[in-house]
């Protein structure tokens, strides 16, 4: 059976404690649960299906079993550490002190882009289906790394550290 990782959109510890995420993927019959971080990335073992499907069966569940529901995102972790493995962050001139961080969208964008998209220190320097990579230097503005990520893309987005990837890839 594949391994998967959920990245829900909007979980921090103040709104869904990650024991009880785990539980609620284990009702729904998935095996080898584990949470990575306090961010909502859930690591399980399930049975190879589509993804809207897998990602309606997980989110209805979520609906069930905890107080609320996140929007959900799957990839594989096949695909995770393939996506690693062809570092597309290689190519650029990456300031020392920037953050590198990943876009999972629910689906492939459709539209031409003209790359970088640049704004207040965040750059969108590649897109590949259904993820972007975008890299941004920390500032007292906050993150302006997703404002420039929803106004290209939308809301129906998560967004990882690419460390956080790595570490969700391999756990």
């Amino acid at each position: 059976m594949p391994h998967y990782v959920a990245f829900l959109r909007g979980v921090s510890p103040m709104n869904a404690r990650m024991a009880d995420l785990k539980a609620c993927f284990e009702k729904l019959g998935f095996s080898d649960v584990r949470t990575v971080l306090s961010s909502g990335n859930v690591v399980f073992t399930g049975p190879e299906v589509s993804q809207p499907a897998l990602i309606e069966s997980i989110e209805s569940g979520m609906a069930r079993h905890l107080s609320r529901s996140f929007p959900v995102v799957v990839r594989t972790t096949e695909h995770l550490l393939a996506l690693l493995e062809t570092d597309p962050y290689a190519g650029f001139r990456i300031p020392p002190r920037a953050k590198r961080v990943v876009t999972f969208l629910s689906r492939p964008h459709e539209g031409a882009l003209s790359l970088p998209v640049e704004s207040g220190g965040a750059s969108i320097l590649a897109a590949r289906g259904s993820e972007v990579f975008t890299v941004y230097v920390a500032s007292d503005r906050g993150p302006v790394f997703m404002t420039l990520i929803e106004k290209t893309f939308g809301k129906n987005v998560t967004t990882r550290t690419w460390d956080t990837v790595r570490k969700c890839a391999s756990s």
